[in-house]
């Protein structure tokens, strides 16, 4: 009774309204395309979002994780331990500095970085062997920092949060408080990404937060090409037009019209998170009894539902009818050691159990705001209907 209604559905999707385009159209003309007042207003309007003290725009996710890694010093001499269900920049930061990445498995129920095994890995070496962790929030699960920081402390590690998946998601801590994605409370530094796909868009962009403000500084300049022009860090002034190059810096600026865009979206953040969530609960309710699921996402208090994720029989049979009716889920992620690339660095088929076993039946269902209830009732009815075949 769907079909005839339903237009390709894919797994994510930008959602763009009126106002978001007048936000645009208002920064175009406006005096400034980049490096003008939107840049710092969306950083602040961010900010207050996540309850931190400093947030850094910047062009991408993955760039925010390289400013990060750099801000941290990361060189030929660390080692930094992440997920291998993540996408490839939760790695690569390390790689572009010269570091070295180590992976531990996930937890079989959450697809989280498994704080179990993380502290066995670290017991199992001398302290100093490592410098740093790069923890996940991941599909929008948030990650428990509170018992991380205290993992870190025991073994002098530095902790990002990549929280592309997670703005507006928290945790519950020991005392019960919640604790947002990305507040600077236990980790050192946090990443958001605003590709189209994600919660906030900026077409493309991202944000670091930290309570540090002698890191919120060093990224400030390693962002900008490594110049600055505050008077107060000049080592010489010679007028107005005066600026120096301190550090080896890049350009991983945003646009005040990206910028623009952000500040727009934000004000719809909470709304449509909400939404993210009442979506959840529908996949929850009608997959829970169904013996062809191994495993869902399920409905999570805090969870961000960047994405909602089964694992399921069949996957792949189950993919290509789903494409067939014009449903286009996705398979978030291939393990990181199961790229060509990181197993010339040494990993090999068999070495994370759990992340293997996630990655043969994982599947990405349909999640975004704009996903009507006509639309998700068709998935969930074409799935069914898939292994009523069976």
């Amino acid at each position: 009774m769907f079909e005839k209604k339903i237009k390709l559905i894919p797994y994510g999707k930008q959602c763009i309204n009126d106002a978001d385009i007048e936000a645009v159209v208002h920064a175009l003309r406006d005096e400034y395309l980049t490096q003008g007042p939107k840049i710092e207003e969306f950083e602040k309007a961010f900010a207050s979002y996540v309850g931190v003290s400093y947030a850094l725009a910047v062009s991408n996710g993955t760039t925010a994780l390289h400013l990060c890694a750099l801000a941290l010093k990361v060189n030929e001499t660390t080692r930094v331990i992440t997920t291998p269900i993540t996408f490839v920049a939760s790695a690569n930061c390390i790689l572009y500095c010269g570091g070295t990445v180590d992976l531990c498995d996930v937890n079989p129920s959450s697809f989280l970085l498994d704080l179990d095994k993380l502290e066995k890995k670290l017991a199992s070496n001398p302290k100093g062997f490592y410098s740093g962790i790069v923890a996940v929030d991941f599909a929008g699960y948030p990650v428990d920092l509170e018992r991380l920081r205290k993992i870190a402390d025991a073994n002098s590690l530095w902790i990002i949060e990549d929280a592309c998946h997670s703005p507006g998601g928290f945790f519950l801590n020991s005392s019960n408080k919640i604790e947002k994605c990305g507040n600077g409370k236990h980790a050192d530094l946090a990443v958001f990404s605003f590709h189209p796909v994600k919660h906030i868009t900026t077409g493309e962009g991202g944000m670091i937060t930290t309570n540090s403000l002698e890191l919120y500084n060093k990224l400030k300049l390693l962002r900008t090409h490594g110049i600055t022009r505050e008077k107060n860090r000049l080592k010489e002034d010679h007028g107005g037009w005066y600026y120096e190059m301190q550090e080896l810096g890049y350009n991983y600026r945003l646009t005040d019209f990206q910028s623009a865009l952000g500040i727009s979206q934000l004000k719809h953040a909470t709304d449509r998170l909400n939404v993210r969530k009442e979506i959840a609960k529908k996949y929850w309710s009608f997959f829970k009894d169904k013996d062809y699921i191994i495993t869902q996402s399920g409905y999570v208090v805090g969870h961000a539902y960047h994405l909602y994720i089964i694992l399921t029989k069949g996957r792949l049979e189950l993919y290509n009818y789903l494409k067939n009716k014009s449903i286009y889920c996705q398979v978030h992620y291939i393990p990181i050691h199961l790229m060509p690339y990181y197993q010339t660095l040494g990993w090999k088929t068999g070495d994370f159990p759990n992340a293997e076993y996630y990655y043969e039946h994982c599947l990405s269902l349909p999640m975004f705001p704009t996903l009507s209830d006509d639309e998700q009732q068709f998935v969930m009815a074409t799935i069914n209907e898939h292994f009523s075949h069976d």
